[in-house]
C-alpha cells in the first residue's frame, strides 16, 4: 500500500504542476490579448520601405476595423486560397471563413501605401493557448500580387515572431497545406519553420492529411539579473533591417 500511496501522491503532485504551467501561460495570453497596440512594442517595425514598396504597419483588432477593410482582406483571402481549400477535405464555403477572421480574438497586422493608404497585404494572428502552451498563431498571411517577392512576407512573420518574444510566447505556429508549394519552401525555407510535434501523422493505409502544423520556438526573454549572477543584454530573435 506504500508503494501505491506514492505513485498517487506522484500522480497527484504532476496534475497539480500541469495545471500550474497551463494557468501561467494563460495569464501570459489574457494580458496578451489586452495590450491595445502590440505594434507599439516594436516600433521600429511599423513601415516597410524597400524593393518599390513604401508601406505603413498597422495592428488592428478585428473589433476596431471597418468592415470595408475586413471585406478586403476576406476577399484577399477568398482568390489567393479559395481553389486549395476546394481541392483539401475542408472544402470552402463563404460564410465560415468570414467568420473565423471575425471572431472576437482576431487581430490583424495591415500594410498600406504610404500615399495612398490602400492596403496592399495583412496576417491575422491570435494570442492563445495550443494544449497547454502560450502561442501567436498566425491564421492568415495574404499578400496582393503586385508585392509578393519584396521581402513583405517575411517582414510580417518577423513582427509575429518578435510580438511573440516580447509577450513571453512560447512560439509562432501556423497550418499550410502540403500540397502549396510557394507557402512550404517559404515556411520552412526561408522562416525555417519546422512541423510542430502536434501535427497530424499520415496514416498507414489510409489517405494521408491534407495540411500539416509548423511552428518556430521562440528563445525566453533573459531573466532579470541578480546580485550573484552575470548581467546579460536582452537579445531579441529578429531585428528591423
Amino acid at each position: 500500500m506504500g508503494r501505491k500511496s506514492t505513485k498517487g501522491k506522484e500522480r497527484k503532485k504532476k496534475r497539480k504542476e500541469e495545471n500550474a504551467k497551463y494557468d501561467a501561460a494563460l495569464v501570459k495570453v489574457e494580458a496578451a490579448n489586452k495590450i491595445p497596440d502590440p505594434l507599439e512594442l516594436v516600433a521600429p517595425f511599423k513601415k516597410f520601405e524597400r524593393n518599390g514598396l513604401k508601406l505603413k504597419i498597422e495592428c488592428k483588432k478585428v473589433t476596431d476595423m471597418e468592415k470595408e477593410l475586413i471585406d478586403w482582406a476576406f476577399q484577399l483571402t477568398k482568390a489567393n486560397m479559395q481553389k486549395m481549400y476546394e481541392e483539401s477535405d475542408w472544402g470552402w464555403k463563404d460564410k465560415d471563413k468570414y467568420t473565423e477572421m471575425t471572431e472576437e480574438k482576431a487581430q490583424y497586422l495591415i500594410a498600406s501605401d504610404i500615399t495612398t493608404g490602400k492596403p496592399v497585404a495583412f496576417t491575422h494572428f491570435r494570442f492563445d493557448m495550443e494544449l497547454d502552451e502560450e502561442v501567436v498563431y498566425c491564421y492568415e498571411i495574404q499578400l496582393e500580387t503586385e508585392c509578393r517577392r519584396k521581402g513583405l512576407g517575411k517582414f510580417l512573420m518577423q513582427i509575429l515572431e518578435l510580438l511573440a518574444y516580447k509577450t513571453d510566447m512560447t512560439k509562432v505556429m501556423l497550418t499550410t497545406f502540403k500540397n502549396n508549394k510557394v507557402s512550404q519552401d517559404f515556411f520552412k525555407k526561408t522562416m525555417k519553420y519546422e512541423v510542430d510535434e502536434i501535427s497530424p501523422e499520415d496514416p498507414l493505409f489510409d489517405d494521408g492529411y491534407h495540411y500539416e502544423i509548423l511552428s518556430k520556438s521562440i528563445k525566453p526573454k533573459p531573466k532579470p539579473a541578480t546580485s550573484d549572477s552575470v548581467t546579460t543584454t536582452d537579445t531579441q530573435p529578429v531585428t528591423a533591417s
